[in-house]
């Protein structure tokens, strides 16, 4: 059975296309996890709210296989993202525990144990309540211990602007009506909240200290390798299926053309497709 979360997606459907999204970020992402494990104690207690696939999960697992160990706890709302997660960090050699659970259920912190880092990437933004999901993922760390997210930063960027065909600059556009469509989804969301603040001030209100932000560089010149060019199908497609009606039909259909595996202007049989975009990471530390 399909399972849809808040925002009425259904991200077990999106597994593969998270694993090609997990690899393609690993290499810059790997000095982020580096980075945030580097103040951690011994064999610390890294938790990962919203695990997805387990991208960033493997990549704590092999920081604290490098150091004296630790424990890795994976948790995720979808059966089948956890199961992966679960599987790729056991594989790492790093002692794992998987937890099925919910960021906006007011029971989490007592599913899960006190952690020295709590990690949640791309979660936040899909719980109706922001303020105070960011309030329950600050009371897993323990005191000294830190809180880190991923959110906002540069949307990525992969298709030329003039593609040979139809009104150059069609990624502009299809960025605007994703813009669009990712505000009708947060609206959508039964008991939304509205956060209009950024997301350095969210973890100040939650009471954390030393709070700072840095970014991320996601870069993959063109040409890429293969999985680059199918993340490009996949998160092109994605964007038909959710957004395209917002673009006017001239676009829509070279939209069309692009995502035909028999067109000669298929996106997946293109050298020039590349990818460049930035992820912000807010960190913050509980008193």
């Amino acid at each position: 059975m399909a399972t849809h979360t808040h925002d009425g997606i259904d991200w077990a459907e999106r597994l593969s296309v998270l694993r090609l999204a997990d690899a393609l970020d690993a290499g810059a992402m790997a000095a982020a996890a580096s980075r945030l494990v580097a103040p951690l104690p011994e064999s610390p207690t890294i938790v990962d709210i919203g695990c997805g696939a387990g991208g960033m999960s493997v990549l704590f697992a092999r920081e604290l296989a490098r150091r004296s160990g630790g424990t890795l706890v994976v948790a995720d709302l979808t059966p089948e993202l956890l199961a992966e997660a679960e599987r790729a960090v056991t594989a790492e050699g790093v002692t794992c525990r998987a937890v099925l659970s919910d960021l906006a259920d007011s029971a989490l912190p007592d599913l899960l144990p006190s952690a020295d880092l709590v990690w949640a990437s791309g979660v936040v933004h899909h719980i109706p309540d922001q303020q105070a999901a960011i309030r329950t993922l600050a009371t897993l760390a323990r005191p000294g211990g830190w809180l880190a997210i991923s959110e906002g930063g540069l949307t990525a960027r992969c298709l030329p602007w003039d593609l040979g065909l139809g009104r150059p600059g069609l990624e502009g556009r299809m960025l605007a009506a994703r813009d669009d469509w990712f505000a009708e989804m947060r609206s959508s969301i039964p008991g939304v909240v509205s956060m209009p603040y950024g997301w350095s001030e969210a973890l100040r209100r939650a009471d954390l200290s030393e709070v700072t932000s840095f970014g991320v560089l996601v870069e993959h010149p063109a040409p890429g390798p293969a999985l680059l060019r199918d993340f490009v199908v996949h998160h092109v497609h994605r964007f038909a299926e959710s957004a395209a009606d917002r673009l006017a039909d001239d676009d829509r259909d070279v939209l069309g053309v692009l995502l035909d595996p028999g067109s000669p202007e298929y996106l997946g049989a293109r050298e020039d497709l590349y990818l460049l975009g930035a992820k912000a990471i807010h960190c913050g530390r509980r008193g």
